[in-house]
C-alpha cells in the first residue's frame, strides 16, 4: 500500500519546488504563502521548530486555500495527530521514525519519512512508502549519491524530495532526474526574509525557481 494519497503527490509534483518555511512570527505566515502561490509555488513545508508554527499552519490552511500545507520535523507521533488535527495536507521527516511512520499511517496521514541510507529506503518500503525525503541531499553527495543508491530499488519505482543544500545554483540537476518529484529548500523563502517582511525578495526567488523549473519540466 502507498502511504501517500496520489492527488496530494500530483499537486507537489505539479509545483515542483516546495518552499521551506522557518516562521517565527504567526502574522507573517499567510504574507508568505500567499507570495509564494502568487509566483506558483503551490505546495510547502512548515517546520513544527518554533513556538509560532502550529497557529501559522492553522492560518495557512484557512486563508490560504491554494497552497499545499505540508509540515516538517515530525519527530513525535503527537506532533502527526496535532497537526493532522489542524489541517495539515502532508508530513515529512528528516528521518524514518517507525512510531512516526505507524502514527501517519493510522490516521491515513500522507507522510514522506527521510531517507540517507539503503537501510531506511527499506525500512521505509516496508511501511509502504514510495515517496521519501532525501535528506540531507547535497551534504550525502548530491544527485550522484542518490543515482547510485536508487539504482538497487528502481524497479520499485520510488519517488524522492530532495532536501538540504539545494539551491537555485544546483536545483536544475536534480529536477532533470525522473524519479524526483519535486524539491524543496529554504533559499526561497529564509526564515529572516519572512522575519523582516520581504514579501518583494521572496517573490524574485520564487519567480526565478518556477522558471528554472519551467525549463527543465516544461
Amino acid at each position: 500500500m502507498n502511504t501517500f494519497d496520489e492527488s496530494v503527490a500530483a499537486i507537489i509534483g505539479k509545483s515542483g519546488v516546495f518552499a521551506v518555511l522557518n516562521i517565527q512570527n504567526a502574522e507573517d505566515a499567510v504574507p508568505a504563502a500567499k507570495t509564494l502561490v502568487n509566483s506558483g509555488i503551490t505546495a510547502m513545508e512548515l517546520v513544527m521548530r518554533t513556538e509560532a508554527a502550529p497557529e501559522a499552519l492553522r492560518r495557512i490552511v484557512r486563508e490560504v486555500p491554494d497552497m499545499l500545507a505540508g509540515v516538517g520535523t515530525l519527530l513525535a507521533p503527537q506532533q502527526v495527530e496535532q497537526v493532522e488535527a489542524i489541517g495539515a495536507s502532508y508530513g515529512v521527516s528528516p528521518g524514518m521514525n517507525p512510531t512516526v511512520m505507524a502514527k501517519a499511517q493510522a490516521l491515513s496521514f500522507p507522510f514522506a519519512p527521510g531517507i540517507a541510507t539503503p537501510s531506511e529506503i527499506e525500512s521505509a518500503v516496508q511501511f509502504g512508502c514510495r515517496l521519501l525525503k532525501l535528506f540531507p541531499a547535497v551534504p550525502l553527495g548530491g544527485v550522484s549519491y542518490l543515482k547510485a543508491m536508487d539504482a538497487a530499488y528502481r524497479h520499485l519505482n520510488l519517488q524522492y524530495m530532495p532536501l538540504g543544500g539545494l539551491s537555485e545554483e544546483n536545483m536544475v540537476s536534480w529536477l532533470e532526474m525522473p524519479q524526483i518529484l519535486a524539491i524543496g529548500g529554504s533559499w526561497i523563502a529564509p526564515s529572516q526574509l519572512i522575519a523582516d517582511r520581504n514579501w518583494d525578495e521572496i517573490a524574485r526567488r520564487a519567480d526565478r525557481a518556477i522558471a528554472m523549473r519551467d525549463q527543465v519540466r516544461g
